[in-house]
């Protein structure tokens, strides 16, 4: 098989799902697989322009056909903020004061509405591909769960009564912005 296809990650676990999910069609490697240790910038101004950066990356450093995601919290009342910064929208400190920083932000606004999205950049032949995944739900007034990571613990999906941070990982990844985006990808790869 010489069909490869490049995941621009470096979370093995990430890699062996996909891996999984395409391995009749692509043999999925991932950074650490085609030795690049770049921390590719994100100085994009969107998660398109993110993702695409990376994927962009990859294909013109390597040869070889590549997908990358970004992704983050869109909160309506702070004007979709923490958005593209959300890993770092405290600054340099971590999940949790991240997730701190935004509850401090929401102290006394009412709008609790968010959204999680991903885009995905494909670079497949040589055409960059879209796909986005989005999941509407609110920002709960105390974090709760121990599961998940990032904002998952304030973050309650539409239609739910638990945080990504109470839900087990099958849920998530079944309902999460992240799957929703994939499945277009994983779809768009088994026609390609």
């Amino acid at each position: 098989m010489n069909n490869q296809l490049v995941f621009a990650t470096q979370n093995a676990n990430k890699t062996i799902e996909v891996r999984e999910i395409l391995a009749h069609k692509y043999q999925v490697l991932n950074l650490t697989d085609i030795g690049c240790d770049v921390d590719i910038p994100e100085t994009g101004d969107t998660f398109a322009e993110n993702a695409t950066l990376k994927s962009t990356y990859v294909v013109q450093n390597y040869q070889i056909d590549c997908f990358a995601d970004d992704s983050g919290l869109e909160v309506e009342a702070l004007n979709n903020e923490p958005g593209i910064y959300s890993a770092r929208y405290s600054g340099e400190r971590g999940d949790r004061q991240n997730m701190m920083f935004l509850l401090q932000k929401m102290e006394g606004i009412s709008n609790r509405n968010a959204r999680f999205k991903t885009v995905i950049s494909l670079v497949h032949k040589g055409v960059n591909h879209l796909f986005e995944g989005v999941i509407n739900g609110k920002i709960r007034l105390a974090p709760t769960g121990e599961n998940g990571f990032g904002y998952d613990p304030i973050f309650e999906p539409d239609g739910y009564t638990q945080t990504f941070a109470e839900m087990d990982l099958e849920l998530k990844n079944k309902i999460s912005h992240r799957a929703l985006a994939m499945k277009k990808l994983i779809e768009f790869l088994k026609q390609n």
